[in-house]
C-alpha cells in the first residue's frame, strides 16, 4: 500500500505529464490541420506534408491515449489497489509509477 507522501508525489507526476501532453496534444492538432490545395506547394512537397501529417496523426493519437491512462490513474490513485500489480498482486514499485502513472502491472508481468 502507497504512503499519503507516496500517493501526492504520484498525483504531482501525473499533473505534471498531463500538463506536457496537453500541450504535445494542440501542437500536433495544428500539425494535422488539412492541408488546402491552394498552398502552391509542388507535386512532392506535397506529398512530403501529407506523409508528415499521417506520422503527426499517429502521434497525436498516441498521445490522447496516453492523457486517457493519467486520466484513469488519477480516478483510481484513492483506490485500495492502486500501485498493485493487475498481474500478481505484488506492489508496483513507486519509482515505475513516478515514470509511468498509468502502469498497471509491474515489470514482470507487464513484459
Amino acid at each position: 500500500m502507497l504512503s499519503k507522501d507516496e500517493k501526492e508525489n504520484i498525483k504531482r507526476a501525473i499533473d505534471k505529464k498531463a500538463h506536457d501532453l496537453d500541450v504535445r496534444i494542440e501542437e500536433y492538432k495544428e500539425l494535422t490541420k488539412p492541408i488546402p490545395p491552394s498552398d502552391a506547394i509542388g507535386r512532392v512537397s506535397r506529398m512530403d506534408a501529407i506523409n508528415n501529417k499521417s506520422v503527426n496523426e499517429a502521434a497525436l493519437r498516441q498521445a490522447e491515449n496516453l492523457r486517457q491512462g493519467l486520466h484513469r490513474a488519477m480516478s483510481r490513485l484513492n483506490d485500495d489497489r492502486f500501485g498493485l500489480c493487475n498481474g500478481c498482486g505484488k506492489p508496483i514499485p513507486t519509482n515505475r509509477l513516478l515514470l509511468m502513472p498509468g502502469a498497471v502491472s509491474c515489470v514482470r508481468c507487464a513484459g
